[in-house]
């Protein structure tokens, strides 16, 4: 593992956020013009062959990145990743950018309420006072009951609801799993799975478009190379909360580039949920800090 470089893995946790948000930008101009499952499916392409390399340059190679003690648990991880990136993409063609991550941000909270029973993870008041809270954040954005709610709203919900089941499930199949086997399914995973329906709905892309495709391609690759090289070099809990930076270049872009409005209630809302996510990852952090002291001798 690399020496430990907080700056450096802060650094890189940003510049991450930047790349993941123009990613999303390159998605919703494509998803407006072309079937969501079409630009899914080529975008876990170029994912699938980046993990592929990734393994054949390590040390067991493919042979190694495949092997797993749980099979069926890393296809349903891959199959739940691709599905919350179509649900996301279609947010973003309905909702926009801005008001669907606003949305998504509550994933960390979905993480913290989930682990009890998927993982078995005991989560105390505090936490469960920050996802409740986090949880009115939410529906502040939405504004369930008013004459502006609409159904759609509920999209950047269920992917994070979907994203937050992908993460517990990687988090479980860490405890054997290496993570470079974790990561490998994925990609290769989310590439099969994708590719009947993508090829169902098979449209030429103009060859600005498709130029656009390759820079979607090439941006996942940069930016889940970067994050990995942010966790690598700096521990999780010190780069973790800078993540919600990405909130702040979608904002940018859906100003910029898509004439999004900033809603006064979805701004209220978003700084709430970000507050209690960050506060639950502070929380998670502590306890395992506690968790893996030693205790005293009576």
């Amino acid at each position: 593992m690399a020496e430990q470089n907080t700056r450096l893995g802060i650094i890189l946790m940003v510049l991450t956020t930047l790349v993941f948000a123009v990613q999303d930008g390159i998605s919703r101009h494509l998803a407006e013009n072309y079937n969501v499952m079409m630009v899914v499916m080529v975008r876990f392409w170029a994912f699938a062959i980046f993990v592929s390399i990734l393994a054949m340059r390590s040390g067991g190679g493919i042979r190694q990145a495949v092997r797993t003690r749980h099979p069926f648990i890393q296809i349903a991880r891959g199959l739940i990743l691709v599905f919350e990136i179509c649900v996301m993409v279609v947010a973003f063609t309905r909702l926009g950018l801005i008001e669907s991550h606003a949305v998504f941000t509550a994933y960390p909270l979905l993480v913290a309420a989930l682990s009890g029973p998927v993982l078995g993870e005991k989560v105390g008041w505090r936490r469960w006072t920050a996802i409740g809270i986090g949880f009115i954040g939410v529906l502040i954005i939405l504004q369930p009951g008013s004459g502006v709610f609409s159904v759609w709203a509920l999209l950047p919900f269920a992917s994070a609801l979907l994203f937050a089941l992908y993460g517990l499930l990687t988090r479980y199949v860490a405890r054997r799993d290496a993570a470079s086997v974790s990561f490998f399914w994925t990609g290769v995973v989310g590439a099969i799975g994708m590719t009947p329906f993508g090829l169902a709905h098979w449209t030429w892309m103009t060859p600005t478009d498709w130029m656009w495709m390759g820079t979607l391609c090439i941006t996942a690759i940069v930016g889940h190379g970067l994050l990995i090289k942010a966790y690598d070099v700096a521990e999780a809990s010190a780069v973790q909360p800078f993540a919600y930076l990405q909130l702040v270049w979608i904002a940018a872009l859906g100003f910029l580039l898509f004439d999004e409005t900033l809603r006064p209630n979805v701004a209220l809302g978003a700084v709430i949920v970000t507050a209690a996510g960050v506060f639950t990852l502070w929380r998670e952090q502590v306890r395992a800090r506690q968790s893996s002291r030693p205790s005293a001798l009576p």
